[in-house]
């Protein structure tokens, strides 16, 4: 297959990827205070949030790459 259908695969992944799970939370552990061997450290979660329209954008985006990627492979474009 030609690379554009395997990216066109991918974007539509992520695409609904980002509509079955649109919040996700991450957390980073930093260094507060240190003293001598003793170290404070805090945790702190960040929520992020996928935008409907980036992926159902994403989704329309991976179809169009893959359609030109069959169409070209057809040799009607090539």
């Amino acid at each position: 297959m030609k690379s554009i259908i395997w990216l066109g695969v991918v974007i539509v992944f992520l695409g609904v990827l980002g509509m079955a799970i649109p919040v996700f939370t991450t957390s980073q552990t930093r260094d507060v205070a240190s003293l001598g061997d003793v170290k404070v450290q805090s945790t702190e979660q960040s929520t992020h949030v996928v935008p409907l329209a980036l992926s159902a954008s994403g989704i329309v985006l991976g179809l169009v790459l893959i359609g030109v990627g069959l169409y070209t492979r057809r040799g009607v474009l090539a």
